[in-house]
């Protein structure tokens, strides 16, 4: 299975800096933003599969960053995380099109188990697409 491509959005540096090499001695493709804004430029200009998204970021925060990922691409999987005990905005950050959330800070196992979980859901979806788009060519082709 190809390498899942991950982009961290946290407004706290040494946090963002941090986790992207934990993921990346894992062998993910991480690249890190440190605000919404910032992260709905980056998935303009390259695909993503996973987004690790912190929900309190001053400006656009999560979940609004959220609601605009999922209009620019519907199919990318976010996960979202929180250092504040908000588990309603985690809940309506679900509602919203998350994949799922944790705390911060939260064990690098299940965090890269949440990673592989959405991962493996993009890949699967995005493979029936392609099948269903295929099919839909042959069936197209004049005989």
């Amino acid at each position: 299975m190809p390498t899942p491509r991950i982009l961290i959005v946290d407004d706290e540096e040494r946090f963002r800096t941090t986790l992207g090499k934990l993921l990346t001695e894992r062998e993910m493709d991480v690249v890190t933003v440190g605000s919404g804004m910032e992260a709905l430029e980056e998935v303009k200009l390259r695909l993503y599969d996973v987004i690790i998204l912190d929900i309190k970021m001053p400006g656009l925060d999560g979940i609004e960053t959220l609601k605009e990922l999922k209009k620019f691409d519907p199919g990318i999987e976010v996960i979202l995380l929180t250092g504040h005990a908000s588990v309603d905005s985690s809940i309506a950050g679900m509602r919203v099109g998350a994949y799922d959330y944790l705390m911060k800070p939260c064990a690098i196992e299940d965090l890269m188990e949440k990673i592989n979980g959405a991962y493996e859901l993009k890949a699967s979806r995005d493979e029936r697409l392609r099948q269903a788009e295929i099919r839909r060519l042959v069936d197209r082709k004049p005989s």
